[in-house]
């Protein structure tokens, strides 16, 4: 190992990838280099090594990719937020109570909903349902009569009928009114069935938010009621003797708000309303925030829209004292506050473990010590400036490759350089490049046209997952997640590279990274060794990855598992899923895979028939088709 090598450290690479400050206290790095993760916040006595886990993994057959979730991270979380909240109602003398609504479509996975209302029971933390199908999971998981089952979203009779018969069972089923249309329907099927509904309301307010998100809030928002809608639902409870009924104010800022400023104002003019529909006689008891507590992906407690400028503990406060301010100059009694927070329970729950089939490096190939003869003049002038390229004229240089690059493709183009002559004149000029990066690094400033030049110079690593499947909204939003390798972490890592998936898309790849001063391009790798697998994980993608991505490439959902860890640093394994086969995957898109295997068979048949195969050839063949449609839709070493 050379010097530099040795002076390297784990410290030092918990600095260069940031993971106290977007790892909330549950990750570290141990001095052996091993990425660890704990459920308890900064406590690493009983920490447990990534890597570990993986070979735990790997012993009982399943491989990468692969969903790693961390059952008691998710225990944490949900107590944090109950427990801040309880704290800052007692610090502040807040009369009212607090109960959390988990948002179903945070994450809809079965496991993840047993796990929430399991841990949550103690707090009585309930669920939040925007669909049928939600609604028909939410009744079926919830034991928890005192938790609130709250139900947004369009809803037709049945999905009504539905919330009518929770409440027949005793559920605290909230049924928001979205829209207008649907209070006549809900008034109608809740004196057919006999039953007293408990009735919510969401209000558009005016206030927004900055984000990716922005347009959840305003008067532009798609859903909810506008002031003059809601004096028209209230006067229509009155006249079906109804208004009691009416318990429950809602609005919805959007998800991910990083100001906590935009939060407060939110809070002040929903409150606000709420104290006009005690007003107006309504039995108010419930005002739903909704969701919007950001997780800090980039650890930079900004409020950039990956981060957030707030901890739990002061959203917590602002709310609680935000609702008091504008209750208590009205002489308004103290609501029991709902959030439908999903995301900062659920994202530090799972990471995503994937390994490295390979890497591409942009360097150029070995020069020749002298030119062949006759070689072409545009290619002489391109070795000339290299062969002249300094710190005082990298610029003119550039210029000037830049310019003979582009005559030697264009003589290729006309038929006057040979394929080998051209291969030359790029060897050339990359060759250049790289001298002019090396250089670049010691100058003051950076020249407009070189900005850049590292990243087109970095490598690309090959892994195995598909970003459409398993972390869509990086594709599709620019979301960004802490990613980073999880062993060799007393290394330095001497290569910038970006991750290409294996879905063969262009937009298969993550080319964006957090950084404390906003987002680089790249990000820094080890060099790959020979037979020795080379891991990386993306980090805090328990919030909508799972169930958002798509079927790119026919690559399916992941392998699954989940762990929990002890107080003494050991860990159990406590559920594991097996990711789609092949057979799984052809069956979503509407393929009969027996009958796919009866056409091959045929299909084989006919070459034994025309000689091309022997029949001991066809039952091979035919054994690796079946082999291949039981088989993992990733890549298998």
């Amino acid at each position: 190992m050379t010097p530099t090598l040795e002076r390297w450290t784990a410290e030092r690479s918990t600095e260069l990838y940031g993971v106290r400050e977007w790892g909330a206290g549950f990750f570290g790095i141990s001095p052996s280099g091993d990425l660890q993760v704990t459920a308890e916040p900064g406590n690493f006595s009983g920490a447990v090594s990534i890597p570990e886990i993986l070979a735990g993994i790997q012993d009982r057959g399943l491989d990468m990719p692969v969903l790693l979730r961390i059952e008691n991270i998710l225990d944490t979380q949900i107590s944090l937020l109950n427990d801040s909240f309880q704290t800052a109602m007692e610090s502040l003398a807040f009369k009212g109570s607090y109960l959390g609504a988990y948002p179903i479509k945070v994450n809809q996975q079965q496991q993840v909903v047993e796990a929430v209302t399991r841990h949550g029971k103690k707090y009585h933390h309930g669920l939040e349902a925007g669909s049928k199908a939600e609604l028909i999971a939410a009744m079926g998981m919830l034991r928890d009569t005192e938790a609130v089952l709250v139900c947004n979203g369009y809803k037709d009779e049945e999905f009504i009928d539905l919330g009518l018969h929770a409440t027949q069972l005793g559920f605290k089923c909230v049924l928001v009114i979205e829209m207008p249309g649907e209070l006549p329907l809900i008034i109608e099927r809740a004196k057919a069935l006999g039953v007293d509904p408990i009735l919510g309301v969401r209000v558009k307010l005016s206030a927004q938010a900055n984000g990716m998100w922005a347009e959840s809030g305003g008067d532009r928002s798609i859903f909810g009621l506008n002031a003059a809608q809601i004096i028209e639902v209230i006067d229509a409870l009155k006249d079906a003797g109804m208004l009691d009924c009416l318990q429950l104010l809602h609005y919805h800022l959007g998800s991910q708000i990083p100001n906590i400023r935009e939060i407060r104002n939110a809070v002040a003019e929903a409150s606000r309303v709420y104290a006009g529909l005690v007003g107006e006689g309504a039995g108010m008891r419930y005002l739903d925030l909704g969701g919007g507590l950001a997780v800090d992906y980039d650890g930079t407690q900004t409020n950039f829209m990956s981060s957030r400028n707030y901890s739990v503990d002061e959203y917590c406060v602002d709310v609680v004292e935000g609702v008091m301010t504008v209750l208590d100059e009205q002489n308004v009694p103290h609501p029991t506050i709902i959030t439908e927070s999903g995301r900062a329970l659920v994202a530090y729950y799972s990471m995503l473990l994937f390994n490295v089939l390979d890497a591409a490096r942009f360097e150029p190939e070995p020069l020749p010590d002298k030119l062949p003869e006759n070689t072409n003049i545009h290619i002489l002038h391109l070795h000339d400036a290299m062969q002249s390229l300094n710190l005082r004229n990298v610029q003119e240089c550039f210029n000037d490759i830049l310019y003979y690059r582009d005559e030697v493709r264009q003589a290729f183009a006309q038929g006057k350089l040979s394929f080998r002559e051209r291969a030359l004149g790029d060897s050339v000029f990359w060759e250049t490049i790289h001298r002019i990066a090396r250089l670049a690094k010691d100058m003051p400033t950076l020249p407009q046209e070189l900005e850049g030049i590292t990243e087109a110079l970095s490598d690309i690593y090959y892994c195995n997952f598909s970003v459409f499947q398993s972390l869509p909204d990086s594709w599709a939003i620019g979301q960004l997640f802490p990613i980073m390798p999880v062993h060799r972490l007393n290394e330095m890592p001497t290569r910038e590279g970006l991750l290409a998936d294996i879905t063969c898309d262009c937009d298969g790849k993550i080319d964006r990274f957090i950084d404390s001063q906003g987002v680089k391009r790249t990000m820094p790798l080890h060099e790959l060794k020979d037979n020795e697998e080379y891991c990386l994980g993306a980090f805090l993608v328990g919030a909508y990855q799972e169930t958002l991505g798509d079927l790119h490439n026919l690559l399916g959902d992941t392998n699954i598992v989940t762990i929990r860890i002890r107080e003494n640093g050991e860990f159990d394994f406590v559920g594991e899923l097996e990711g789609d086969s092949v057979e799984d995957i052809l069956s979503y898109v509407e393929y009969d895979t027996k009958a796919l295997l009866n056409r091959f068979r045929e299909t084989a048949e006919n070459a034994v028939r025309s000689g091309q195969i022997t029949p001991t050839q066809r039952r091979k063949i035919l054994q690796a088709y079946k082999d291949g449609l039981q088989g993992y839709t990733y890549f298998e070493r």
